[in-house]
């Protein structure tokens, strides 16, 4: 999902990554997608410690990770120079944040927390329908966002999406 919805303005090219909490899988993931073997990493860590390293290295990177992988991810590339495009929340928790805050503004590089539902389609269309004020004066917004898979206590199966 993330990755579509980085091609949407189509600013980025994926050339990297640690795609996988495994090396493994990693492997496997960023094969599957075409990335050269030897950008494909078995975890942050060697990658940010290597694309600083090399002449056409990256020069962002998007962390996508569950919650509380955030906020060593990104201090990893922060302190090599190299931007973070950061899905929310911040970190998991207050102390955290307040370190990365630090991090962030002794870096020469960004670092972005996306709100990532701001990309999807009917968002954008309600944006340009206020803009264009089409809807008139607006008093009162209300919006929900069901997530049906998660009626059922489905981390307890070991489903890693829903665990984190």
């Amino acid at each position: 999902v993330h990755r579509i919805a980085a091609r949407i303005d189509d600013h980025y090219e994926l050339v990297a990554g640690a795609l996988s909490s495994t090396p493994e899988r990693s492997r496997q993931s960023g094969a599957e997608l075409g990335l050269a073997s030897d950008r494909i990493y078995d975890d942050f860590r060697s990658m940010a410690i290597r694309e600083a390293k090399i002449k056409n290295g990256i020069e962002a990177v998007s962390i996508v990770t569950p919650n509380h992988m955030h906020y060593p991810a990104a201090k990893e590339f922060l302190r090599r120079g190299i931007h973070v495009i950061c899905d929310k929340p911040l970190t998991s928790n207050l102390a955290d944040a307040k370190k990365l805050l630090k991090i962030a503004e002794e870096s020469d590089a960004l670092f972005v927390l996306t709100h990532n539902y701001t990309g999807y389609p009917m968002v954008r269309q309600a944006r340009a329908m206020v803009a264009s004020g089409e809807l008139g004066e607006i008093r009162v917004v209300q919006a929900e966002y069901p997530q049906d898979w998660l009626a059922e206590p489905i981390e307890q199966t070991g489903q890693k999406q829903a665990a984190w």
